[in-house]
């Protein structure tokens, strides 16, 4: 790839390599988090257009998460249109020292980082070309102590450009959620916001209509504001999953002016809380590098892989794989490309190490003993990484412990 590629890349993308390479195999360029932040699930809200409630519903789905007992954050990317502060009643800003940024929390403890918590004040304009916006973005991710986050939802800005192009190929992002509203050139919209996820191999986890209807207060009979809805038709072109379908609510949009949509029942969201715990919540894959049932003590030259996969922290299912080989970032690949969320080792080249968060993996290092009961420990909340990197056998020989 050449160093000259970035993301505002002045080359014909069918005659630049790097380019090319970068659509081709995208997290090989993921960004990474600061380093005292632990980000388990990344969800990005998107939309075709503006005004569909896109960032209410990014609010509602981190409240959602934060009451079912889950470290929830919210990262602000809409630069020129930040809503979240006000939505959650935010009024201090975010304070910064050598070590990084430190995002606000809500009332319930939900963790925000958002332009507007920089600006001197709320209605001071963020008149930026989109490569400052773009970039900005980019350092809420890796200049934010975040510290350990289960959820974390990204609020876009509506449409296709800079910013969505940033975000997707600079942070790990597991799946993306369409808002959009019931109205007749829905389906072209859709179809935007899916091709880019396609183009950019991120999951489309389904798709939210807001403002689908009002309830009159007298006979509880559904208006439809907007006409009749054409998301079953656009779902079902698009294989897309429904997640719900939201009403205009009085009551919600009080509570956001309000600063206090932390207050009010999401019920509405139930079916998204279960997609998302499909999805890397209450399911993950661990694997454990071994000899035969036992972690070894070196990751790129173990004999055998133990993949459990769990299901609300019990084990489901067991496999073993024989290590492939080891040659220079080819195993944290791998592991990758199978769907694992944790890798537990003895120990661990940096390279490895380094390649594995890059691609949102959680790494335990220092594990002894029998591998089951390591897994079993790390669901426990007894198992913590020790650090332990591998210094030995660098330059040619680093592959031996760092599979890099």
């Amino acid at each position: 790839m050449s160093e000259n590629c970035n993301q505002q890349c002045n080359t014909r993308s069918e005659e630049c390599e790097g380019c090319n390479e970068r659509k081709e195999n995208p997290q090989t360029f993921f960004e990474k988090p600061h380093e005292l932040s632990n980000i388990k699930k990344t969800i990005a809200i998107v939309s075709g257009k503006g005004g569909v409630g896109k960032s209410m519903v990014t609010s509602m789905l981190a409240v959602m998460m934060k009451n079912q007992k889950n470290r929830v954050a919210i990262l602000d990317a809409d630069v020129t249109g930040p809503s979240i502060p006000k939505t959650f009643g935010i009024n201090q800003k975010a304070v910064m020292n050598e070590t990084g940024i430190f995002p606000v929390k809500t009332k319930t403890g939900i963790e925000v980082m958002s332009i507007n918590l920089l600006l001197e004040h709320d209605t001071d304009p963020v008149v930026w070309r989109g490569p400052i916006i773009s970039n900005t973005v980019k350092q809420f991710w890796q200049n934010v102590i975040w510290g350990d986050i289960d959820y974390m939802f990204i609020d876009m800005p509506p449409g296709t450009g800079d910013v969505p192009l940033t975000v997707f190929q600079s942070i790990p992002i597991n799946g993306i959620i369409i808002v959009t509203s019931p109205q007749e050139l829905v389906s072209m919209i859709v179809a935007k916001a899916l091709n880019m996820a396609k183009m950019m191999n991120v999951p489309v986890l389904g798709i939210i209509e807001n403002m689908s209807y009002i309830k009159c207060p007298d006979c509880n009979k559904e208006i439809k504001l907007f006409g009749e809805s054409h998301l079953e038709t656009v779902a079902k072109e698009h294989n897309l999953k429904i997640l719900a379908k939201l009403p205009v609510d009085p009551l919600l949009a009080e509570a956001a002016d309000n600063g206090e949509i932390e207050v009010f029942d999401v019920a509405y969201l139930d079916k998204v809380a279960e997609i998302l715990k499909s999805n890397g919540g209450n399911k993950m894959k661990i694997a454990v590098a071994s000899e035969n049932k036992m972690v070894t003590e070196h990751f790129g030259h173990c004999e055998n892989f133990n993949i459990y996969e769990i299901e609300n922290k019990q084990i489901i299912k067991h496999e073993s794989i024989a290590n492939p080989g080891h040659k220079p970032g080819f195993l944290p690949k791998f592991l990758n490309e199978m769907g694992v969320n944790v890798i537990i080792s003895g120990g661990m080249g940096g390279g490895a190490v380094d390649i594995f968060k890059e691609n949102n993996i959680e790494v335990i290092l220092g594990a002894t003993g029998d591998a089951e009961a390591a897994v079993k420990n790390y669901l426990e909340g007894k198992l913590k990484s020790t650090g332990s990197i591998c210094h030995e056998h660098k330059h040619e020989h680093e592959g031996k412990c760092g599979g890099r």
